[in-house]
């Protein structure tokens, strides 16, 4: 089947389902700026129980961690994403949830070659590229002479 451009579009059309923007986007970004308010909130409560700044960012992602994979465990992460949509996808809480979710999916296939090997078929090429991107802008920073 040859199609012109003008017939793949109307068939491309046809297939896509449309996406509301209008509702998707304010969504989005009040479920994205809650969970980002969360963490500062989480923040200042580690700050004022006495950890470090530094202390603290970490406890906070862990928590946010912590949240995502209870929330993916109780089939809630499912229904909060498909009402806010990116919105739950970028924050950290998203990235707990795509490692929770096939690893809960595939339990039954067992513990090495189900819930350890599927936990990464999502998050694993984005750790991939992640790594691979930090280590070659690290060495193009270091042989620009910009790391001590």
């Amino acid at each position: 089947m040859k199609l012109n451009r003008t017939e793949y579009r109307s068939l491309y059309q046809k297939a896509s389902p449309s996406s509301p923007s209008l509702r998707n986007v304010p969504a989005a970004f009040v479920t994205g700026g809650a969970i980002c308010a969360l963490g500062q909130a989480l923040k200042t409560l580690f700050l004022q129980a006495g950890l470090t700044e530094q202390s603290a960012a970490a406890a906070v992602s862990c928590a946010l961690i912590f949240l995502g994979v209870a929330l993916t465990a109780a089939r809630l992460f499912e229904k909060l994403a498909k009402w806010a949509g990116a919105g739950t996808l970028v924050p950290i809480t998203g990235f707990a949830n795509a490692i929770a979710a096939p690893a809960m999916e595939f339990k039954t296939e067992g513990f090495v070659l189900g819930t350890c090997v599927k936990m990464f078929s999502i998050a694993g090429p984005v750790l991939t590229f992640g790594i691979s991107a930090s280590v070659l802008y690290g060495l193009i920073l270091w042989l620009a002479g910009g790391a001590a």
